[in-house]
């Protein structure tokens, strides 16, 4: 892409631009309900195609549309995978793109992370217009090989016992190279867990593995220079460390380095160049004192620049993207003045020439939106979610507030339009030892939009601020109900004190461990809340860890199971619920098995407590597993407890 060429589109992104509305009304919640009605746009290689997954009516699965770039209008190549569900696609070359595809093949699940969907591969030609499917069992995309038109490299993971004690990104994989003209795979490297994870170059040479010594109790980091066989040993570190190392590319400023992400001795993770050779950290590029680096951004034009770091990331009140190339800044930063309401641009895709380019932008604001940049012009080409107007959403804004013991606690507030107090819905998120930035969240919005002030506190527990942050849920025994929820209720009132929150009108909404908080909440002697809603929820933490426990090994894992076992058990405290309940769990929820549910409401039966319950037939534990009409129930209970059963008068 020319700079004379960008300059052209500037005057076609500002039409897109629209005034904001002075007043707001709430959205029929089927809106919220349906499912994304275009994702994954890219264009091929040579730019000649665009290609996004889009769903066509409210109960339809994604279909496959192949577009004319230079003609978007004209009737597209569709693909529809029916009775399999099309879960993505990547371009493997000009003509060529792999899908993976998912169907349902079990009415119940099996146990524990044992769902009912099984997933598979097939092979697109969009100019021959024909489709192939391939007997892969639950296979990965783990390299296009940008220099190997015909070729991808492609890996399976063994589901045997051994295997699974070993912490999920070391567990060996065996890898193949699967001919996309003929259908056919061979077997490159089969894993071992001493060396089982292995990255490959654009040719397809293996140059980086991880792996775990059994006898040592240590994980191991390995690298290899094309044409060896052998693999050199980089780095150890032993199962107890608490320390994070990650490698995202080659150092091109210093040949023979790598970029990587990691502590190094400090509570914040920085960006590194570093000496495989001397297994040395030889430069800190990039450190926060805030929060830990993130990852990186890889260069936009991933045929030409395969695996090149052009930024580092970092989270806060957004992502941020620190770039360490001008140009690719650049080219970022005009993308950003031109498209409306920008909070998180990504380039997803760029032909070889660089001259034709997909974008997208998410945030707040914007559910997310699709551009194409071809042949001097920038405009948009679809929406995840056409039926809603920017203005009519809600912004976020990040806030930091003080807990009960003195930690500062960072969080995210949705503000309804209009003026507060207003009913206030405390929304931790699932995890708990996750990260969380909040950009578009559908159920923040969906709240907002009905008028309830929405707070997503980042608790203590939660990752990407730091070592000490992440370890002090656990370290001085488990909080969970004790200091984690703490952080929970203390922003809630923290918001009260500021005018933006009505005491007498908060509420808790959780899945996962947030459904386990919320059960917590309802159960605390001082009590806030007027009622809560739990969804998927954690109800007896001994149950929950007893499915893994004898899988995890190393103090981080460990001390993640001490926190369930030092916890507050919801199922103990039944007999001190002291609000109303709304209970919600998918009846094939994998993560956390429907049995949780089931116990709680006996007990809840047993004590003659007031709740209702909602089962989401079909429904497993993850957000892509909830269909229309999922959603519709589920939104439609949600907002209609909190305006009508949630306290004395609803909230």
């Amino acid at each position: 892409m020319t700079r004379i060429k960008l300059a052209l589109i500037t005057m076609v992104g500002a039409l897109l631009a629209t005034p904001a509305s002075a007043t707001v009304e709430p959205y029929p919640l089927e809106y919220f309900a349906l499912r994304e009605a275009v994702t994954n746009v890219a264009t091929s290689p040579s730019g000649e195609h665009v290609a996004m997954l889009r769903i066509l009516s409210r109960t339809g699965n994604p279909i496959l549309h192949v577009y004319n770039a230079d003609d978007m209008m004209a009737d597209p190549f569709v693909v529809n995978a029916d009775p399999m569900e099309i879960r993505s696609y990547t371009w493997v070359g000009d003509d060529h793109l792999v899908m993976t595809l998912r169907q349902k093949v079990r009415d119940r699940i099996e146990g524990f992370n044992q769902g009912v969907y099984e997933t598979r591969l097939a092979i697109i030609d969009v100019v021959e217009q024909e489709l192939d499917t391939f007997d892969l069992e639950n296979p990965v995309v783990e390299n296009v090989l940008p220099n190997d038109p015909d070729r991808i490299i492609v890996s399976m993971q063994p589901g045997d016992d051994e295997h699974t004690r070993v912490a999920e990104p070391f567990r060996p994989r065996a890898y193949y190279l699967f001919n996309l003209r003929r259908g056919t795979k061979e077997l490159l490297i089969r894993g071992k867990i001493d060396l089982g994870q292995i990255d490959f170059d654009a040719d397809g040479n293996p140059w980086t593995a991880r792996g775990y010594d059994v006898p040592a109790e240590e994980y191991i980091w390995y690298m290899r220079e094309p044409g060896e066989r052998g693999w050199d040993e980089i780095l150890r570190m032993h199962q107890d460390s608490f320390e994070s190392f990650t490698i995202h590319g080659r150092d091109a400023a210093v040949p023979g380095n790598y970029l990587v992400s990691a502590n190094n001795g400090d509570d914040k993770v920085g960006f590194w160049s570093f000496d495989p050779a001397n297994s040395s950290f030889e430069e800190l590029i990039y450190r926060r004192s805030d929060v830990d680096v993130a990852g990186v951004r890889y260069h936009s034009n991933t045929w030409t620049h395969p695996d090149e770091v052009i930024g580092v990331a970092w989270f806060k009140d957004k992502l941020h993207i620190e770039y360490i190339d001008e140009v690719e800044g650049a080219t970022y930063s005009q993308l950003e003045s031109l498209i409306p309401y920008a909070h998180d641009v990504r380039i997803t895709s760029r032909s070889r020439d660089g001259n034709t380019l997909t974008a997208y932008n998410s945030g707040p604001q914007d559910p997310g939106t699709y551009y194409l940049y071809n042949d001097g012009a920038f405009e948009a080409i679809g929406s995840r979610q056409p039926l809603f107007a920017n203005e009519d959403l809600a912004p976020v804004e990040y806030i930091e507030y003080e807990a009960r013991d003195g930690r500062m606690i960072p969080g995210f507030i949705t503000i309804p339009h209009g003026e507060g107090p207003f009913p206030l819905v405390v929304m931790p998120h699932g995890g708990p030892f996750v990260g969380e930035t909040v950009g578009w969240d559908e159920w923040g919005q969906l709240l907002a939009n009905n008028g309830y002030l929405v707070l997503q506190p980042q608790y203590r527990g939660s990752t990407g601020w730091g070592q000490e942050f992440y370890t002090t849920a656990f370290i001085n025994g488990g909080q969970g109900g004790y200091q984690m929820q703490d952080d929970k209720d203390d922003g809630a009132l923290y918001l009260v004190e500021q005018g933006l929150a009505d005491p007498d009108r908060l509420a808790m909404y959780g899945w996962s461990y947030g459904g386990y908080a919320a059960l917590v909440a309802a159960s605390r002697e001082d009590q806030i809340y007027q009622c809560v809603i739990a969804g998927a929820a954690v109800s007896d933490p001994i149950l929950q860890v007893n499915y893994y426990r004898d899988r995890v090994q190393g103090a981080p894992f460990i001390e993640q199971v001490n926190m369930w076992t030092q916890s507050i058990s919801p199922m103990d405290e039944v007999e001190d619920v002291n609000v109303p309940l709304l209970l919600i769990h998918g009846s094939v929820d994998q993560r956390v098995p429907p049995v949780h549910a089931a116990r709680y409401r006996r007990a809840l039966e047993a004590a003659g407590k007031d709740f209702r319950y909602l089962e989401l037939e079909g429904a497993d534990h993850f957000s892509s597993t909830l269909f229309y009409n999922h959603q519709l129930d589920l939104y439609t209970n949600m907002i209609g407890y909190l305006q009508n059963e949630c306290g004395p008068d609803g909230l």
